[in-house]
């Protein structure tokens, strides 16, 4: 065996006790109870009971999306891994493409709403491949898992729930149209309900509000959203910086102050230009002082305001910027194993699987399967054993 045997017992042992501790009978008549509790809830908001019995024909809570709650990527992944994946070349090449077939609504929503069609389409190209991807968990189930995990989040889940039970109860969806993330966002662009509720534009002028099958909805929504959470009609986002070696100055998205203080304090632009002018910008540096610094504006926090990461709204922000023609990063991340594209992550699991390691279904997805056969062969390699899907264990198996 290519693990320690003992460490490999351990671990089953560990996993197997967490498995029985949430399905173990109290704890799945405590779950069944709190669905009843909900189906009470929805009935006295005036959702209809077909509806609602529908929607919670369920008695156990979802293991994976559970275990999806617990891996949020934005805030574990390493951000040289984040960018590779989220940001390669196909996805630049996609999103030129689908600017290209959308180029009507992209400009109607610019006009109506006044924010940039890269960065609209960033949003759609990271959330769902351009719709290609919008989950496949069902909704109410999943909202209902988180719902009734407990948590100092479940009144938060359980407001999301009864948002989408009045998405269908009010004819605008189709409650087997409902799948979505795991966190319950659908939908092109992945709204949550209740932003769904409040933001959501009948962008095609159809009569109905569709962010599943209508694109000129999501994009145009996606818009609203972000006109709403403070956009500013022609102003930019986020410009690529370089700080002096060893700076251990003033840093942080709040942290504001003028390009031209910031050019007093050292910081040049990644091509070594100077910055320079009286707009605030605050400066973020995600690897530190050795990486690629950026220096970013209000516009930045609207994107920002989408998904709360840091990580995530620099993934849009240089999305945005390599959709316009903008270069790569000119400063590499301070690391000698950068991540892989999503082709190099499918390649990875083909390589795996052909050396013989298990790592369920090939799909260019690194879940806790690959992630554990990754360590498998890190381990055989004599390399530390990390489970991530980076450049040099790639190469060891035989990547490019």
């Amino acid at each position: 065996m290519l693990f320690n045997k003992e460490t490999n017992a351990v671990k089953f042992l560990i996993a197997l006790a967490l498995g029985l501790a949430l399905f173990s009978t109290p704890a799945v008549a405590n779950f069944r109870s709190c669905i009843n509790d909900l189906k009470s809830h929805a009935t006295r908001l005036g959702i209809l009971s077909t509806i609602t019995s529908s929607a919670l024909n369920i008695n156990e809570p979802i293991a994976k999306v559970l275990r999806l709650s617990r891996e949020q990527p934005e805030f574990k992944t390493p951000i040289w891994d984040y960018f590779s994946f989220l940001i390669d070349e196909q996805r630049i090449a996609d999103g030129i493409q689908m600017m290209k077939r959308h180029d009507d609504v992209l400009s109607a929503a610019e006009d109506r709403f006044g924010v940039n069609r890269y960065v609209i389409t960033a949003i759609w190209g990271i959330e769902t491949n351009f719709g290609r991807d919008i989950g496949n968990n069902f909704l109410p189930h999943a909202l209902a898992t988180l719902a009734c995990n407990g948590g100092r989040k479940a009144g938060f889940w359980r407001n999301e729930l009864m948002a989408a039970l009045k998405i269908v109860n009010r004819g605008d969806l189709k409650l087997e149209h409902l799948y979505s993330s795991w966190a319950g966002a659908f939908g092109q662009t992945q709204f949550l309900p209740s932003t769904y509720l409040r933001l959501a534009v009948d962008f095609d002028e159809d009569g109905r509000r569709d962010l599943i099958e209508s694109t000129a909805d999501a994009l145009g929504s996606t818009a609203n959203f972000l006109k709403r959470a403070g956009w500013k009609r022609k102003e930019s986002w986020m410009i690529e910086v370089k700080v002096p070696h060893g700076y251990r100055g003033t840093s942080g998205r709040k942290q504001l102050a003028s390009l031209s203080t910031w050019s007093n304090r050292g910081v040049v632009r990644g091509d070594g230009m100077p910055v320079s002018g009286d707009t605030k910008a605050g400066l973020i540096l995600p690897a530190g002082a050795n990486g690629p610094g950026f220096l970013v504006f209000r516009n930045f926090n609207a994107i920002y305001a989408y998904n709360q990461a840091e990580s995530y709204a620099l993934a849009i922000s240089h999305l945005a910027d390599r959709l316009a023609g903008y270069p790569k990063l000119r400063t590499a991340w301070p690391t000698d194993d950068p991540g892989l594209s999503r082709i190099q992550r499918f390649h990875l699991q083909e390589l795996l699987v052909t050396q013989g390691y298990d790592i369920g279904k090939v799909d260019g997805k690194i879940g806790p399967i690959s992630r554990a056969a990754i360590a498998q062969a890190e381990e055989r390699a004599g390399m530390r054993q990390t489970g991530r899907a980076g450049k040099k264990i790639y190469q060891i198996l035989g990547g490019e």
